[in-house]
C-alpha cells in the first residue's frame, strides 16, 4: 500500500507526496462498521487544486476521506483508490483512508500568506458526510476553520448527517458564502436499494433538504445521477422534481450518468447480475467514453427545466463571497463599461 511518495488523485488532489507514513490501520467488527477498515494517515496537505483539464466549474477542494461506505456502484472516485494499490470495487467501499489531522492542516493553510480566500468546495470527490464521519467528527472543525476565515464554501452530500452540523453552517453562513447541495437522482426505492445500498433513502434525503431550508440554509439539489433504462422515464423524472420542489429546495440540476474507468467496470458486474438484458444497451450508449450522448444529455436536461417550470422551483443566483469589512479598493481611473460573468 503506497502512502508517501503518492501523486495527484485525479480528480481532486494536488501533486507531491500526500501522506506521511505514520499510519493507523483499524478494522471495525461493530453493527455500524462491521467489516469496514479505517486507515488514519496525516495529510500533508488538505487544500486541493483541481486540474485545468477537469470539467468542475470549481478550482479548489478539500476531501477529508478517500473511500466511501455508501458504497454508491457508479462512484466516479473508485479509480483513485487505485493510487494506493487498494481495491476499487469492494475495496472502495470498506477501506477508509481518514485524514485525521484535516481540521488543523486546513486551519494552517487558510493562514497562509499565499491563500486568497477562494471558493473551496467539499464533497465533490467522495461523501464528507459519509458514515465514517459518525465516528471521525472531522467536518465541525473544518466547518469552524472556513467560518474563522470567512472562506466561502459548499458542500455536495448524500448524508443526511450534514443536519448534526446545522448550526454551524448557520454561524459560517453569516459571515461568508455557504452552498449547500443533496444528491438526488430518483426516488425508486428498490433502485435506491441495490445502486446505492450506503446512502440514507432519497426521502430521507429530501426531508433533510427541508430542515436545512427550514433553518436558514438554502439547499439545492443535484439530481444524480440519472441513470439510463431505470431511472429516466418521463413520469420518474417528474415524480422526482416533484418531490425535490415539495422539499423546499432552491434548485434542482439534473447530471447523467456517466461512467469512468474504474467506475465503469464496477458498475457494469452490477449490472449484470441485476439487469443483464440492458447489458447491451450501456454499451452501446457509452460506447464513444465515459458520458452519454449530447443528444441524451440534452433531452434529460430539457425535461427537468420542464418539469422544473411546472412546479415552480429553478436556479439560484450568486450571492457575495465573504461579507467580513475588507479595506475600499483605491479609486480606479475611468474605462468602458464591460460585463463580467461569475460562476460560483
Amino acid at each position: 500500500m503506497r502512502w508517501s511518495n503518492l501523486g495527484g488523485d485525479g480528480a481532486d488532489d494536488g501533486p507531491g507526496a500526500l501522506f506521511g507514513t505514520d499510519v493507523v490501520t483499524r478494522t471495525l467488527d461493530t453493527p455500524e462498521f462491521r467489516g469496514i477498515t479505517f486507515h488514519e494517515v496525516r495529510a500533508r496537505t488538505i487544500v486541493n487544486r483541481v486540474p485545468g483539464a477537469s470539467r468542475m466549474p470549481f478550482e479548489w477542494t478539500v476531501n477529508p476521506y478517500r473511500g466511501c461506505t455508501h458504497a454508491c456502484v457508479y462512484c466516479f472516485a473508485r479509480k483513485t483508490h487505485g493510487y494506493l494499490d487498494l481495491d476499487t470495487g469492494l475495496g472502495f467501499d470498506t477501506q477508509i483512508v481518514v485524514k485525521v489531522n484535516a481540521p488543523e492542516a486546513l486551519r494552517r493553510e487558510l493562514a497562509a500568506p499565499r491563500w486568497r480566500g477562494e471558493h473551496i468546495a467539499m464533497g465533490t470527490n467522495v461523501d464528507c458526510y459519509q458514515r465514517a464521519e459518525g465516528r471521525y467528527r472531522l467536518m465541525p472543525g473544518i466547518i469552524d476553520a472556513l467560518r474563522e476565515r470567512a472562506n466561502p464554501f459548499s458542500v455536495l452530500t448524500k448524508g443526511t448527517l450534514i443536519l448534526r452540523d446545522l448550526e454551524l453552517l448557520r454561524e459560517a453562513a453569516a459571515v461568508t458564502d455557504v452552498g449547500v447541495s443533496m444528491s438526488v437522482g430518483f426516488l425508486d426505492e428498490e433502485l435506491w436499494r441495490t445502486v446505492e445500498p450506503g446512502t440514507p433513502s432519497p426521502a430521507r434525503r429530501l426531508d433533510a433538504v427541508r430542515t436545512l431550508t427550514g433553518h436558514g440554509i438554502p439547499c439545492g439539489v443535484l439530481m444524480a445521477p440519472v441513470i439510463p433504462f431505470l431511472g429516466d422515464s418521463p413520469e420518474q423524472l417528474r415524480a422526482t422534481v416533484r418531490a425535490v420542489a415539495a422539499s423546499g429546495a432552491t434548485s434542482v440540476t439534473p447530471l447523467v450518468l456517466h461512467l469512468r474507468p474504474g467506475a465503469r467496470e464496477w458498475f457494469t458486474a452490477w449490472l449484470a447480475r441485476h439487469h443483464p438484458h440492458l447489458v447491451r444497451r450501456y454499451e452501446t450508449m457509452y460506447a464513444d467514453g465515459a458520458y452519454a450522448p449530447k443528444w441524451y444529455q440534452r433531452r434529460i436536461t430539457r425535461q427537468v427545466h420542464e418539469y422544473a417550470a411546472e412546479f415552480g422551483i429553478g436556479p439560484t443566483g450568486p450571492g457575495n463571497h465573504r461579507r467580513i469589512p475588507t479595506p475600499p479598493p483605491p479609486p480606479a481611473p475611468a474605462s468602458p463599461q464591460a460585463t463580467q460573468l461569475t460562476l460560483l
